[in-house]
């Protein structure tokens, strides 16, 4: 039997992994900003999740990565109503938290080596676009091919994350 609290962490993932990915193909500023932010909140919600979760199994790593990755996704949702342009100095800081995160997760054996490997991808290719960023690169979130590239290896993260969650215990 799944947990309630499981349940809504993959909830919270599946929102953010979709809303995300989605708002990058959003015209409209405020509607973007909208939907990044729904975005934001559905995956705080379910890495705090993860965070106990792990740490309640013992898994300190794992826990901690997960919460260098909410403090990350705190900085993008900090910086969604300034607009594209403004918020880089927050998205910059927010990937880069991310890719922390990310590295932290998938740096033991917790999940299969598929997720730990899109996990690495992603996290490599954030941390490229942040030097980029701070190296004076014109990148916005939205900006291809960094650091949009490393969204969709984000999300493959998350559904293995969700199929972690979710699938029948044997």
């Amino acid at each position: 039997m799944r947990s309630t609290l499981d349940l809504v962490a993959a909830i919270g993932l599946a929102v953010g992994g979709t809303f995300g990915l989605a708002g990058t193909f959003v015209a409209s500023d405020p509607l973007r900003e909208t939907v990044w932010t729904i975005d934001g909140v559905g995956i705080v919600v379910a890495t705090a999740l993860f965070t106990m979760k792990y740490q309640r199994l013992g898994n300190d790593l794992a826990a901690a990565g997960f919460l260098t990755f909410l403090a990350g996704e705190s900085l993008l949702l900090a910086g969604n109503a300034a607009g594209l342009q403004a918020s880089v100095p927050s998205y910059a800081g927010g990937i880069a938290l991310w890719a922390a995160g990310l590295v932290m997760v998938s740096a033991q054996a917790t999940f299969a080596l598929w997720m730990r490997l899109t996990a690495s991808v992603a996290a490599v290719l954030f941390s490229v676009s942040v030097l980029m960023i701070l190296w004076g690169a014109p990148l916005l979130p939205t900006s291809a091919p960094l650091p949009a590239l490393g969204y969709p290896f984000l999300v493959l993260t998350f559904i293995g994350w969700i199929w972690t969650l979710l699938k029948p215990e044997r």
